[in-house]
């Protein structure tokens, strides 16, 4: 049976393998989503400032998007001016006024399903499983770290007894639950919070099982009571 190619881009295309593309449009579906947070809770300094961490985190993501294309782009006149790098640059800043430009983002998946089909995208997402399952892991832990902390703050802060009590708590704590280091120095002390941390914990649990699933293992030489080479996953 003749196995589908891959989805590649074109020579003078500035669009990046499928998962690669998928994964900044979903950053950036998201980042705008962080904007209509920002201005619907504007009166909520804890939930701004856990916004705000994550915008910061999704600029370092952009800018260095833009860098890569800029840098692999077959043309850095075309891709700049008439591919909306323009556009990728100004959304890149850390001005609340230039993300929505983000939006243009959106458009490199538009070109992809017209010129490919949403058939062949889903043939390639399944084939590049090592891409594809990095990409959603990646997407999974920023949606985990952003939500999972403005969850355990709505719910945490002004409880009596609690010790997540600021942006910087919640964060901290989501970080290291989802990453099952679980240090202990803070913890909900709700239901309704236990409930979000035992979420965290289960999905932090998925995404490092299924990470280290795809890491290639050692290799092992014949004699040593293994039988031949133990080869990577990945392949």
């Amino acid at each position: 049976m003749t196995r589908r190619r891959l989805v590649q881009p074109r020579p003078h295309d500035d669009l990046k393998n499928v998962p690669y593309e998928i994964f900044i449009a979903l950053l950036s579906v998201l980042s705008i989503v962080n904007i209509v947070l920002w201005f619907v809770f504007h009166d909520n300094e804890p939930i701004q400032t856990v916004l705000s961490t994550m915008t910061a985190l999704f600029t370092v993501v952009f800018l260095s998007d833009f860098l890569y294309r800029l840098a692999t782009a077959p043309s850095r006149a075309r891709y700049f001016w008439r591919d909306f790098g323009w556009a990728d640059l100004l959304s890149s800043l850390p001005l609340t006024q230039s993300n929505i430009l983000r939006v243009f983002r959106l458009h490199r998946v538009i070109r992809l399903f017209r010129r490919v089909g949403a058939r062949r995208i889903i043939d390639t997402i399944v084939h590049d499983r090592a891409n594809s399952a990095l990409m959603l892991l990646l997407f999974a832990g920023v949606l985990v770290m952003e939500f999972g902390s403005l969850a355990v703050l709505y719910y945490e802060d002004g409880a009596p007894g609690a010790n997540i009590t600021t942006a910087a708590d919640a964060l901290w704590y989501t970080l290291v639950t989802i990453s099952t280091v679980g240090y202990g120095d803070h913890y909900p002390v709700t239901v309704a919070g236990r409930i979000v941390g035992v979420w965290i914990i289960l999905i932090g649990v998925g995404i490092f099982g299924t990470f280290t699933g795809y890491l290639p293992l050692p290799a092992q030489e014949e004699g040593d009571g293994c039988p031949g080479r133990i080869r990577s996953r990945l392949t």
